[in-house]
């Protein structure tokens, strides 16, 4: 290999890493942004108080770590197949 492949390989690796972690911070907010607008769909409640109400440093810090978690289990996953 090359020194000017490996760059780019560990940049590629980086990105998948970045892309899979947002995808389950993704997943993370939109389940509790359902059960968020389920919760308070009551008189006057809306889905701008619901996305108000889960856009927290709390839940951010929690959709990060479990992200970096669930990660490291598809890599080790992975790397067992």
């Amino acid at each position: 290999m090359s020194p000017s492949q490996s760059p780019s390989r560990k940049s590629a690796a980086v990105w998948r890493a970045l892309i899979e972690i947002g995808f389950i911070v993704f997943l993370f907010y939109s389940n509790l942004l359902m059960g968020e607008f389920t919760h308070v769909n009551g008189q006057g409640k809306s889905l701008a108080f619901a996305i108000r109400d889960i856009f927290t440093v709390t839940n951010l810090v929690i959709a990060v770590i479990s992200g970096l978690i669930g990660y490291v289990v598809v890599e080790s996953l992975r790397k067992q197949i």
